[in-house]
């Protein structure tokens, strides 16, 4: 809890405010930044003060350890700007961390920040990072949001290079999907900044911010969608070139020459993917003609993610492989079998040879020892076989009183060889939330190399030690009806996870519990990289659980598992 990572908290810092058209904000001898957005972004209006002079306002005066509602504790102030400041915060009652928004119930901003922070809770989008609580309370106005600290800042991911065309493809098709499911809502960003796009550890994107972070600076927008869609092509255009598409520098990114106005990707960087760039042109010059090929300008996210889907899809780059060490050729293969050496040949070493063994008069002895308790085994084991088959021949003479089963004794157990259909599988979920449901159909698609994936949990093997996940996770496989069940197999993620099989009641209609699954189909234990077993006797049932308890360790202090495959056996 006490470790800092800006990319979990919704930092209001002052680097990087210019808007996102071609004309930058200027900062004021203060720090913050004057709206001259070309765009139609623009700050609100407070009264007749201006955006710079609102530095001044007075802050609340809190301190580290002050709680709010008796439940969120304050830990670290991230920022303190415009009369509001951000915090790293814990929630006492759920225990984990969690970012604050603080300013004073009188501030002119407060009102929209309050409706921009409950519109966007409203929305529940999981691509955005979710606020929790926002709440007027003694003089102070306070927004709760979700703190991610597996995630990165796509400001951190640019610092050290541009990304390749499949990455920079996931970004762009990603953002745009969820800017336009939440203008479908009436909802716009208005500040969609490297700064306010995170990754997590799967390679999802999250947006955070959403409403809330222009309310906080009282930034509105006479074209909200072109603002955000131009905003998209920005952090497409920096993902392509780790370049800002305009002439001042920001977010730790160079600006474009000065003079030369606004040129393709490609001509910014050698190598950049055509279409893509073409992407980002589309998105950015919206005044007019595109700079390439005359396609229509991209005006709003569900323009623009249309045109990602109408794209051919961009796969990831091929895995380098190391080059195997060069072959070492032989003495024969050299062409030297047969030569005389070329220099004095060394003497072999001379091998003393050891005496022979059991040679001596104790050595006799103890031969004929060993003989004789062979000898004896060897009869013992002999009489004991004879006296085996005798009582077999008496229990199947005629008149004997114990029934025999016909065909018991030439009876083998039932090998599962084919598999079962799988109507479809679900994520376990016994607290009723869940980790990655939309990789679950991975896990029974017939190929192993997709999986369904758990996240990086920190610092605990059993999901990183979190209250809802003290049941662990795994998958359901549901056959569509009852079925004899006969053996399992299942390729798994990485090694080491500690899983179990169970099966539920044939009975049973939708298990989502622990108790729902009675039928322990195999013990609790480490799996290497398959899990195969074969039951003993078929097993009815028409819901299959895999198990997981525990993950092992990535090798960097956390812990991820998951399942890549699952085939069930009749």
């Amino acid at each position: 809890m006490a470790e800092r990572s800006t990319a979990a908290v919704d930092v209001a810092d002052n680097s990087g405010d210019e808007p996102l058209a071609a004309k930058a904000d200027e900062a004021t001898t203060d720090g913050t930044a004057e709206a001259q957005d070309t765009t139609g972004t623009k700050p609100q209006d407070t009264g007749g003060e201006h955006i710079g002079s609102e530095a001044t306002l007075p802050t609340p005066d809190l301190h580290s350890g002050h709680k709010l509602a008796r439940r969120y504790r304050l830990e670290e102030c991230v920022t303190r700007l415009d009369g509001f400041s951000s915090w790293r915060a814990v929630d006492e009652k759920l225990r984990r961390a969690v970012g604050v928004h603080l300013l004073p119930a009188d501030h002119p901003r407060a009102r929209s920040v309050l409706a921009a922070a409950r519109s966007s809770a409203l929305l529940g989008d999981p691509r955005f990072v979710q606020v929790l609580d926002a709440v007027e309370e003694d003089d102070l106005v306070y927004v709760v949001h979700e703190w991610l600290p597996d995630a990165t800042e796509l400001t951190s991911l640019l610092a050290s290079g541009p990304m390749d065309a499949h990455n920079a493809y996931q970004l762009v098709s990603q953002i745009s999907q969820a800017m336009a499911a939440a203008h479908r809502e009436g909802l716009a960003h208005l500040r969609l900044t490297p700064g306010a796009v995170l990754r997590s550890s799967t390679g999802q994107y999250r947006i955070r911010g959403l409403a809330v972070n222009a309310a906080l600076r009282g930034i509105t927008a006479d074209s909200p969608q072109r603002a955000d869609t131009e905003a998209i092509g920005a952090l497409l255009y920096a993902a392509l070139t780790q370049r800002w598409p305009y002439e001042s520098d920001a977010y730790g990114l160079a600006g474009l020459p000065k003079g030369v106005g606004l040129i393709a990707p490609d001509q910014v960087r050698a190598g950049v993917h055509r279409g893509l760039s073409e992407l980002a042109m589309r998105a950015l010059a919206n005044d007019g003609a595109t700079a390439s090929r005359q396609e229509q300008p991209c005006t709003t996210p569900d323009e623009l993610a249309k045109a990602v889907a109408a794209m051919p899809r961009i796969r990831p780059p091929e895995p380098a492989f190391t080059a195997p060490p060069e072959y070492q050729r032989t003495t024969y293969q050299q062409g030297s079998y047969g030569r005389p050496p070329a220099g004095p040949v060394a003497a072999p070493p001379t091998i003393a040879m050891p005496p022979a063994p059991l040679q001596s008069r104790t050595g006799k002895v103890l031969k004929w020892a060993v003989s004789a308790l062979l000898i004896a085994a060897l009869g013992l084991g002999s009489w004991q076989l004879a006296e085996a088959i005798l009582d077999h021949t008496k229990g199947s003479e005629p008149g004997d009183s114990t029934p025999t089963d016909p065909g018991t004794s030439d009876k083998k157990p039932h090998q599962p060889t084919e598999p079962l259909r799988i109507a479809g599988a679900t994520e376990f979920m016994p607290s009723g939330s869940g980790i990655q449901q939309n990789q679950v159909p991975n896990s029974i698609d017939g190929d192993a190399s997709t999986a369904w994936v758990t996240p990086r949990y920190q610092g605990y093997a059993n999901f990183g030690n979190i209250p809802k996940r003290k049941d662990g996770s795994g998958i359901v496989v549901d056959l569509g009806s009852v079925q004899d069940v006969a053996g399992i197999t299942a390729k798994m993620y990485r090694s080491g996870q500690k899983a179990e099989v169970l099966a539920a009641d044939p009975s049973a209609s939708g298990p989502s519990s622990l108790s729902d699954f009675p039928q322990r189909l195999t013990k609790l234990g480490t799996v290497g990289s398959d899990l195969k077993e074969t039951f003993s006797k078929p097993v009815r049932t028409r819901y299959v659980l895999i198990h997981l308890t525990e993950l092992p360790s990535d090798g960097t202090g956390g812990y991820r598992g998951g399942i890549s495959e699952i085939s069930v056996l009749k």
